[in-house]
């Protein structure tokens, strides 16, 4: 794989909105020696991301605001992606520290061609490792790539183009690609789990602690974030801070910033082509009416939150975020996510909440909304509510009568329960 430096000689250039790459022209080439010499002479001294005490002015030296930058690989069964016996790459995120982060920073540099891009860049290896292991469930890995780019790539505070001296257009986008992929390749989580004896079940289930004691043996004793959806494994983040640029800097294992969402015990790790559990019956409003409009898409404009356990429909969310079964369903509002939100999903169908007391998130574990919470990113499967990658949500048990319930994001409570959206 050519290195980091090396993809900084080739230059490409951008001519309106198709964005049409051109590579080996004289009229392009980028002042070469001063490219290479950038982070040495610029950086003599880099300071570790997210550790700073005080204002760091060069931010073409130090990643701020989102110094700290997740590695997440995604393991998809139905429909599956890649090869059965590796994760997949979803992206390289920069997170500002303290769980939130800022998205889409750039539209200008919202490109839409990175196939092309990465060929005039002379990034032949790491389009290869791309189109094996970056794949898009939906199969249009392209647009993945360029949402990716987009959201989180334009982000990164030492990619910017005023950092890059006679900068040409598109020349830090094979950069970000060419460091995500080789970051990846340093973490192939297939192995670090297999080596442990931890390797895809239809029938055996594993505890959180075993999966973490893999792969943290693996990030220099670092725990990683770990996701699940119907109590199987599907997500990994792995958490650093970089001493210096993201192209040539060093990246240092850190502490997740995100708490992961997977049942302590139990937890299934599904061959590729295995299908999830999937979700029971059609919930229906507490003071009845039609049956809601499953979606396997985000939740969109008004609805209600009911709830089911067991296949059986038991009453809703009302206007705090509170599980109750006599009396009116809340109406709440999704929104599309801007990003600036604590991190739980990362992709083109994330969502907000909100109620008439206010916005909703997860608030010391517990769904809530109101003027004081913090406003969560969500997203959905089949029609269910889905938190930090996990469509499981539990209580401590079932309200009667005029009693009200909190609802817990996860696992860990006596009830298990779904979550769906009924679209008013």
């Amino acid at each position: 794989m050519p290195s980091l430096r090396s993809l900084s000689k080739y230059a490409v250039s951008v001519f309106g909105a198709s964005q049409s790459v051109l590579a080996g022209s004289s009229s392009m080439n980028m002042n070469l020696n001063s490219l290479e010499t950038f982070a040495s002479s610029s950086c003599p001294t880099p300071e570790l991301s997210c550790h700073n005490t005080t204002a760091q002015a060069n931010l073409c030296c130090f990643n701020s605001p989102g110094g700290a930058l997740l590695q997440t690989q995604f393991w998809d069964t139905n429909p599956p992606t890649g090869p059965s016996d590796s994760w997949t790459l979803h992206g390289l995120w920069p997170d500002n520290c303290d769980g939130t982060y800022e998205a889409n920073c750039d539209p200008k540099r919202a490109y839409t061609n990175i196939t092309e891009i990465l060929q005039a860049a002379g990034a032949d290896e790491t389009l290869s490792v791309m189109q094996k292991y970056w794949k898009d469930y939906k199969g249009d890995d392209e647009s993945f790539w360029e949402h990716e780019w987009s959201k989180h790539g334009t982000c990164i505070s030492t990619l910017d183009p005023s950092c890059y001296p006679d900068y040409q257009p598109t020349s830090e986008v094979p950069i970000f690609f060419n460091r995500t992929v080789s970051l990846f390749q340093s973490l192939p989580s297939y192995t670090f789990l297999s080596d442990a004896g931890i390797v895809p079940s239809t029938s055996k289930t594993y505890t959180s602690a075993e999966i973490q004691a893999a792969l943290s043996k693996n990030h220099a004793g670092m725990e990683v974030y770990l996701g699940c959806s119907s109590g199987a494994l599907n997500e990994i983040w792995y958490f650093f801070n970089v001493r210096g640029t993201l192209e040539d800097g060093t990246f240092e294992p850190s502490a997740p910033l995100a708490t992961s969402k997977c049942p302590a015990t139990g937890v299934k790790y599904l061959p590729k082509g295995a299908s999830s559990p999937s979700p029971t019956g059609t919930a229906t409003s507490t003071t009845g009416g039609a049956a809601p409009t499953s979606t396997s898409g985000p939740f969109s404009g008004k609805g209600f939150l009911n709830v089911r356990v067991s296949g059986a429909s038991k009453g809703c969310l009302i206007s705090s975020g509170k599980w109750y079964v006599s009396g009116t369903c809340a109406t709440y509002t999704a929104e599309t996510s801007s990003g600036n939100a604590p991190r739980a999903v990362d992709d083109s169908s994330s969502f907000t909440l909100k109620s008439s007391k206010g916005d909703c998130g997860i608030l010391d574990g517990v769904f809530a909304c109101g003027s004081g919470v913090e406003k969560g990113v969500f997203g959905a499967e089949g029609g269910r509510l889905v938190y930090g990658g996990s469509a499981n949500f539990t209580a401590d048990g079932v309200p009667s009568g005029t009693k009200q319930v909190d609802v817990y994001a996860g696992d860990g409570h006596t009830v298990v329960l779904d979550v769906q959206w009924q679209g008013a």
